[in-house]
């Protein structure tokens, strides 16, 4: 008997989409997140039913089964549902180690005190309600499109009598935030507004500030920091789970708010971010905005470590990849993303990032920085160069079969006196020879995709920066085939070798010892027997690619 083919069975032949299910099989579904607010709120039923509820179904009814993402954190179907429901609770969570309206009197607190937890509830629902508007196209079976400015999804589909309804993504849909205060009077009639404004003046706008992305520079939004720091716990976890159990998705495309809301939130209130004072982060000349790199990311990094939100990068070159890619930075060239400047008063040229548009930084700084009368890149000027006689090199001693000699090469040749050995392991076949002083112009970095773990980056980038001078004793050294880079770096930093080698795996940034063997490599290191892998020497900026062998063929 032949086999009856199933692919044809396995795979619709089209989109099934989703199916029009009522609101409250929705929120069947999430009853326990349901039952885990109702608690954390502490009301009873009826209060709960009115006040927090009745926002709950007006949420599902505009995002109804809608993914968060294509495919990324929350991508399943009721993916936008579960994380708004997700921030929201643990928003409202963070409302009891904090006292809202602290300069007023215990009696006004009292009155303010749940309408406070109640608005932080609401900016946790609908964070990312934008989406409805900026990334997503939603259509009925015969095509017609759904007006997400005039009416929530699950009414619309009730007044065209929809079964089924199907999504299309935008094409490089850029984020805004502020879309998603035309969507909130969908989730949050007017009389919830008229309850929250009693009495006060800061509520709604801090409110709505929050959902709109919007910074409040003279005052300190607690509501939007609960929110941020909620989020970015929420997304960090469900990442952490679709690895594995989904495959690898994405790190890294919701941290570009938060890196540009710290630049914003330092340039508005720290001394050292004024713009043109001396040794300030921050110039501003007649070609554009400048930030100091990587000093700029240091304190960004203190900020948000100290906002204590998960998942933040550590790293300088995973920042500047990350705002590189959202184009926040521009590059100086191809293959250089940062530029040189000298600003007025500078011995030397600085190291510097610059910004696409400086309005980025400077809106709403009040007075607004003035730009300096002249540009602040630097140009060395270019000298003609005289042909010269190559120097003369004395003949090198005769090196051992199996001698591995450095693959950092220095500036220039080094002369006989200059030249030390170095053992790297007690073994005599694998020497380094090495020039006694580096250059200081070879600085040793790492350059790993963005699609990279983030953890997995600023262990791997710490540890690879141990090559430089100056930088303590090096924990990595250079092999045949790449870095070497053992295991125990990793632990030491925090993170599990399991997870830093399917990271780099999947990420094909490591060169096998032999195609068909293990993927580590066991050697002797500082005198010790160490298990490491080997990274592709093309991910370290200041290797000479030229001096390390090509990977074994297969079956070698």
């Amino acid at each position: 008997m032949a086999a009856t083919p199933t692919s044809a069975t396995s795979y619709p032949a089209s989109d099934p989409g989703f199916a029009a299910v009522p609101v409250e099989d929705l929120l069947a579904g999430e009853a326990d997140l349901i039952a885990r607010i109702k608690l954390c709120y502490g009301i009873d039923r009826d209060s709960f039913e009115r006040d927090v509820l009745m926002l709950v179904r007006r949420y599902a009814a505009c995002v109804h089964l809608l993914p968060a993402t294509a495919d990324n954190y929350f991508s399943k179907p009721g993916g936008l549902l579960r994380l708004g429901l997700e921030t929201a609770f643990f928003s409202l969570q963070g409302t009891d180690a904090h006292i809202f309206s602290g300069r007023m009197s215990i009696s006004a607190r009292r009155q303010l005190e749940p309408r406070w937890r109640h608005a932080t509830f609401i900016a946790g629902l609908c964070c990312e309600l934008h989406r409805l508007m900026s990334h997503i196209i939603v259509t009925d079976a015969a095509g017609e499109a759904w007006p997400a400015f005039l009416r929530p999804l699950a009414d619309w589909l009730a007044t065209r009598g929809s079964e089924r309804y199907f999504l299309r993504w935008r094409p490089q849909a850029v984020e805004a935030r502020g879309l998603g205060l035309f969507a909130l009077p969908h989730v949050v009639p007017p009389a919830v507004m008229a309850d929250l404004s009693e009495g006060n003046a800061v509520i709604v706008p801090y409110l709505l500030a929050s959902i709109g992305g919007i910074p409040v520079y003279r005052d300190h939004n607690i509501l939007d920091e609960l929110v941020r720091r909620s989020l970015a716990l929420v997304i960090d976890r469900n990442l952490v789970a679709s690895a594995d159990r989904y495959g690898s998705p994405q790190y890294g495309s919701h941290l570009e708010r938060y890196l540009v809301d710290a630049l914003r939130r330092l340039t508005s209130g720290n001394s050292a971010w004024i713009a043109n004072r001396e040794k300030s982060r921050l110039w501003f000349g007649q070609d554009g905005l400048f930030l100091v790199w990587p000093g700029a990311a240091e304190d960004v990094h203190q900020l948000l470590e100290a906002d204590q939100l998960a998942g933040i990068p550590k790293a300088p070159e995973t920042m500047l990849e990350l705002l590189l890619a959202a184009g926040v930075f521009e590059a100086a060239a191809a293959g250089r993303a940062t530029w040189s400047i000298q600003p007025p008063g500078a011995k030397a040229p600085l190291e510097a990032v610059k910004l696409s548009a400086p309005a980025i930084l400077l809106a709403g700084i009040d007075p607004p920085p003035v730009a300096l009368p002249q540009a602040l890149e630097f140009k060395p000027a270019s000298a003609p160069v005289a042909p010269q006689t190559p120097p003369s090199i004395p003949p090198a001693a005769p090196v051992k079969s199996g001698t591995q000699l450095s693959l950092i090469p220095p500036s220039e040749p080094p002369a006989e006196s200059d030249v030390r050995v170095t053992s790297v392991e007690e073994t005599p076949e694998s020497l380094s020879l090495e020039p006694a002083t580096t250059p200081p112009s070879a600085t040793f970095a790492l350059q790993a995709p963005m699609r990279l773990n983030p953890v997995v980056r600023d262990a791997l980038a710490e540890a690879v920066r141990t090559l430089n001078d100056g930088m303590g004793p090096p924990t990595v050294c250079t092999v045949a085939q790449g870095v070497f880079v053992p295991l125990e770096e990793f632990g030491r930093r925090g993170v599990q070798p399991s997870l830093a080698m399917r990271a780099l795996t999947e990420a094909n940034l490591l060169v096998k010892p032999n195609r068909n063997g293990p993927p580590t490599l066991s050697r002797e290191f500082n005198g010790n027997p160490t298990v490491g892998i080997v990274l592709d020497p093309r991910c370290v900026s200041g290797l000479d690619l030229a001096g390390f062998a090509a990977p074994p063929a297969e079956g070698s």
